[in-house]
């Protein structure tokens, strides 16, 4: 199958990376198309109808307000599209193409590396063997849940998010390391290792949140002290609020 994408930023690079094929991408930016086209061994071409007219499923990473204009632009052109697009659901993807197989996916940056999770939105068959095709070529770039469409919104906002949110908690933890005497280069390998042993922990425990915080707490001890300081402080309405913020909807 050959994927094409619409946009070269940074989802589009990260999935290219993820994929690690030739790709057909156009973007605004020729130069970024370039560049990525030749990171991935693909091709950068000229235009959105360039791609759309050699590829059989194309992928709109381009921003969501341009939903209309980029469809308008392929008009009869895509085989099959596949968005990337947030806060648009499939009877907006739907209304655009009409009459084409369309399918709508929220990853996260993860999948450079194939981790993480890939959400797709769960919709009746189109076209049994395309279904399967394009199912599987998300699935490469890390796991594939299918969710209702109303909930991938939410989904965006709890994963695609996640990145930048545990980026925050990473620096925080390392900052009140550095507040306590542990040089900054020690303090990150250090909640870096943690971070990724705790998930790990988890995935072997199968998500078992409160076994893992008992296992590692004691009562009264140092673990049961901090995390009722991260209760008192709020942690758990942080992260609600959080959710709200992301899916709130702008202009």
């Amino acid at each position: 199958m050959q994927i094409g994408l619409i946009g070269a930023g940074a989802m589009a690079r990260a999935m290219a990376r993820g994929w690690r094929r030739p790709l057909l991408i156009a973007d605004p930016i020729p130069e970024r198309a370039a560049s990525l086209a030749a990171e991935c061994g693909g091709e950068a071409l000229p235009d959105n109808r360039a791609v759309a007219e050699r590829a059989d499923l194309i992928v709109l990473a381009h921003k969501p307000p341009q939903l209309r204009a980029v469809a308008e632009e392929l008009a009869g052109a895509p085989r099959a599209v596949a968005s990337l697009l947030a806060l648009t659901p499939l009877s907006a993807l739907k209304e655009a193409y009409p009459g084409c197989p369309v399918y709508r996916f929220i990853p996260s940056l993860a999948v450079a590396l194939r981790k993480g999770a890939v959400v797709q939105a769960a919709d009746a068959p189109q076209q049994e063997q395309l279904d399967r095709a394009v199912a599987e070529a998300f699935a490469e770039l890390g796991e594939l849940v299918v969710l209702e469409d109303s909930q991938l919104d939410c989904a965006m906002a709890l994963m695609s998010c996640a990145p930048a949110y545990l980026a925050l908690v990473a620096e925080a933890q390392v900052d009140a390391g550095v507040r306590r005497g542990i040089a900054p280069a020690a303090a990150s390998r250090l909640v870096l290792a943690a971070l990724e042993g705790s998930a790990a922990l988890l995935a072997e425990r199968s998500m078992d949140t409160l076994a893992l915080r008992r296992e590692v707490s004691s009562p009264g001890g140092a673990t049961a002290r901090g995390l009722d300081a991260l209760e008192r402080g709020g942690l758990r309405g942080a992260f609600s609020a959080a959710l709200d913020a992301a899916l709130e909807r702008r202009g």
